[in-house]
């Protein structure tokens, strides 16, 4: 039985402040442990109004201080904002005091995406069909560049004239520092049981670094659904056996909404499109907006064309018909474990979904 787990943003929604979502991810984290999940993911996102995980590394200790059995980790740690000591250091930290259960998910999200929005030549393509599984057009990501904060926003997550090193440089590092074969040791963090994973959502320098260095990688459907395939295509082949892992092991992220019915998980998703478009304009996840303020959003078809993607491939229904769609995508990407993330405006809506999901996908 291919394993789930949960990759959680904390969310803050409209209405709500950044406490309660806090409070909220880990009521979730401890349900999600009695559900079944295999691991509980915390996202890293800066300056949104929408998103309470602005540190990772605290909220990860919170959820494993809150929970005795489930996995703990991050999904991801942008590596281009810190160094790779202050990382092991902090992730030392909470393995120190939960050995074990410590997953270290490393993304160059933040760095790719300003490096796309700058310099990048947007090619078209059509969607396609791909043994049942919906690959839909790239999103153009130099839209980004548009907003006057995206480059302000750069600026405020390093120090003054800070270069961030090569991708594969600062993961050698962190490895080096983890392992004990650095020239300076990391306390805590040196030899601590910490599991590496990178996160990527291209077939680019993650895949490649994941492979090369034997370590798992998660592709990331749900961010950029266009180039999942790509991604786990080029880790897989270049994946090198290590010490840490003999084999390819493969995460695949989705979006899901469950609901006892299609209806009623459809109306719970109404408010995805416009917390997509928050994010897509550059403005960052705005609070997640109720059924009713999303519905007084005036759409343009221009609106409708830059979440497109992301709403295509949200999977929303029922318990049996997510379940479905997720065999589908874990077919087709041959994913070892799906990584789920669901946000709703109601708590109790979306820890529902969770339940519903992980009760019909274990059932015998």
């Amino acid at each position: 039985m291919t394993l789930l787990s949960i990759l959680d943003l904390a969310p803050i929604v409209s209405g709500g402040t950044a406490g309660d979502a806090l409070r909220n991810t880990l009521d979730l984290a401890r349900r999600a442990e009695r559900f079944g999940y295999h691991r509980y993911w915390l996202a890293e996102h800066h300056l949104a109004p929408g998103v309470a995980g602005s540190a990772p590394a605290v909220l990860i200790g919170l959820v494993a201080a809150a929970t005795s059995r489930i996995r703990v980790g991050s999904g991801a740690v942008q590596l281009g904002h810190q160094t790779p000591l202050s990382v092991v250091e902090q992730f030392g930290l909470i393995d120190a005091l939960h050995p074990g259960r410590v997953d270290l998910g490393i993304g160059r999200s933040g760095q790719r995406r300003a490096e796309l929005a700058k310099n990048a030549a947007f090619e078209r393509k059509e969607a396609k069909v791909v043994g049942g599984l919906l690959i839909p057009p790239p999103f153009d990501w130099s839209l980004l560049a548009k907003h006057p904060h995206l480059a302000h926003h750069a600026t405020l997550l390093q120090q003054p004239g800070a270069r961030t090193p090569d991708f594969a440089d600062q993961i050698d590092d962190v490895l080096a520092f983890l392992y004990g074969t650095h020239q300076a040791h990391a306390i805590p963090g040196e030899h601590a049981e910490v599991e590496v994973w990178i996160l990527g959502s291209s077939g680019g320098q993650s895949a490649q670094v994941a492979g090369e260095r034997g370590l798992p990688f998660a592709a990331n459907y749900h961010v950029s659904p266009s180039s999942v395939l790509e991604a786990v295509g080029a880790y897989r082949e270049a994946f090198k056996p290590s010490d840490r892992l003999a084999e390819p092991y493969v995460i695949v992220s989705a979006d899901a909404v469950v609901a006892e019915t299609e209806a009623r998980a459809r109306e719970l998703a109404r408010g995805y499109g416009l917390w997509v478009r928050s994010i897509r304009t550059g403005a960052g996840a705005m609070p997640y907006p109720t059924a009713a303020e999303a519905d007084a959003h005036v759409w343009t078809d221009a609106d409708r064309e830059l979440v497109r993607d992301r709403i295509d491939t949200q999977f929303v229904g029922s318990p049996e018909q997510v379940a479905e769609r997720l065999r589908v995508l874990r077919r087709v990407t041959g994913a070892d474990e799906l990584l789920i993330t669901t946000i709703t405006h109601d708590h109790e809506d979306r820890v529902r979904s969770y339940e519903l999901l992980a009760e019909t996908w274990n059932r015998p």
